[in-house]
């Protein structure tokens, strides 16, 4: 039986739908440091985690049955991807699943710090009856400035011109258009235009330290600035300095450089304290809706690799769609990307006699994965013949259906 071991409270449909399959499945509550998940991971084969767990290459090199992993959230950078890679364990996302949940937050605050609710609500807490319309605006008729127009950035856009916004991006890819948004050619030309500007990139490295002091005195007088994406990507001192000085109107922070591991840990930041400025603990996915559709995604692409060898979508192994294996033995072949690997691969199958029913190729920079399904069972002396080709990371043997 495969075991699999959830953490950081994945959503129980993860759950029910490895165990409906017939993995024993363990789950823990909150994250674990390196030590503690090398040793929960000894005889585990599938691990899901969300944004706290750090993979390293350290945890992966001493996880042997490792199999696959699943990160129960959009961001893999808590993950070493190179080094799963090159121990042939695949690593699937969730990239689309809590894209409408972070959408929503984003319009709502939008909306909240221009009109100057965060203000307002806290008069009103300490007891003060501020009537005022000092500082408050409509967002319809804003420019709302989108950096990093992926998932997120392209249902934001037509949301935001649904409220009558007009929107302008600015992404290092070629992106199209949605609507009537218009793209910027440079980052200060989207500063220098938008009202409300949002940041929505991912983890990749060249992304860190992308918005600082210069990005913040670029920006318009009196505009809102929000980061839901990455805490890496922003210095959260010269946020401050920025709102103190009143150039910035407003804020709202989901994501921060340094964040607690568990739900209850103590919280700190330059932010807090400031007027105008929403803080929230890495919550803009974090929907029941969301989270159960993530839960679900991520166990299916688990499930899907390991019964079928299927990699769509994994964010670091070569990409293949399969189907289940029918009457056939499936043979999935992860390999150094050189040449001639797949005639020695084919060569090693037809000196034992192994007829090939069909075989599929793909390759990823210095990775490649040839999938192959063979008309009868395989024999442990294929097997040998296969990890002796030089560029061989790993292999994974898949028996007929009805074997399963």
């Amino acid at each position: 039986m495969l075991k699999a071991l959830l953490l950081e409270n994945v959503h129980p449909t993860a759950v029910e739908i490895l165990s409906s399959h017939g993995y024993e499945v363990i789950t823990r509550s909150g994250a674990l440091d390196e030590a503690e998940l090398i040793e929960a991971l000894q005889g585990v084969h599938l691990l899901g985690i969300r944004s706290k767990t750090q993979v390293t290459r350290q945890v992966i090199d001493h996880a042997p049955d490792l199999i696959a992993i699943g990160a129960f959230c959009i961001g893999t950078n808590q993950i070493d991807l190179g080094a799963a890679a090159e121990r042939g364990v695949g690593v699937f996302n969730a990239p689309f699943s809590n894209t409408r949940s972070v959408v929503e937050m984003a319009i709502s605050e939008m909306i909240s710090l221009t009109r100057r609710l965060p203000e307002r609500n806290k008069a009103m807490h300490d007891g003060v009856w501020d009537k005022t319309a000092d500082g408050s605006h409509e967002i319809r008729g804003k420019t709302l400035g989108i950096i990093g127009y992926g998932n997120i950035g392209t249902q934001l856009s037509v949301l935001a011109e649904n409220l009558g916004m007009s929107v302008i991006f600015y992404d290092t890819a070629e992106k199209l258009a949605l609507g009537n948004a218009r793209r910027a050619t440079t980052l200060e030309e989207l500063l220098g235009a938008a009202d409300v500007v949002t940041i929505h990139v991912d983890g990749r490295p060249g992304n860190a330290g992308l918005f600082g002091a210069e990005q913040f005195a670029a920006m318009k007088r009196g505009a809102i600035f929000l980061n839901l994406s990455r805490g890496f990507v922003m210095d959260n001192e010269a946020l401050r300095d920025a709102i103190m000085s009143g150039h910035v109107a407003g804020a709202a922070v989901d994501v921060f450089p340094t964040e607690p591991k568990k739900r209850g840990d103590a919280f700190d930041s330059e932010l807090r304290g400031l007027a105008n400025v929403i803080l929230t603990p890495h919550i803009g996915g974090s929907t029941l809706e969301a989270q159960e559709s993530i839960g679900e995604f991520v166990a299916n692409k688990l499930r899907d690799y390991v019964r079928t060898g299927s990699t769509t979508l994994s964010v670091n192994l070569p990409n293949l769609a399969l189907e289940t294996t029918g009457s056939i033995t499936r043979i999935a072949f992860l390999h150094r990307n050189t040449p001639g690997v797949l005639a020695a691969v084919n060569n090693a199958l037809a000196t034992h006699n192994v007829n090939i029913d069909g075989q599929l190729l793909a390759t990823r920079g210095e990775f490649g994965y040839v999938v192959t399904d063979a008309g009868s069972s395989v024999d442990p002396e294929v097997l040998n013949a296969l990890k002796d080709i030089d560029q061989y990371i790993r292999i994974r043997v898949m028996p007929p259906s009805h074997l399963r």
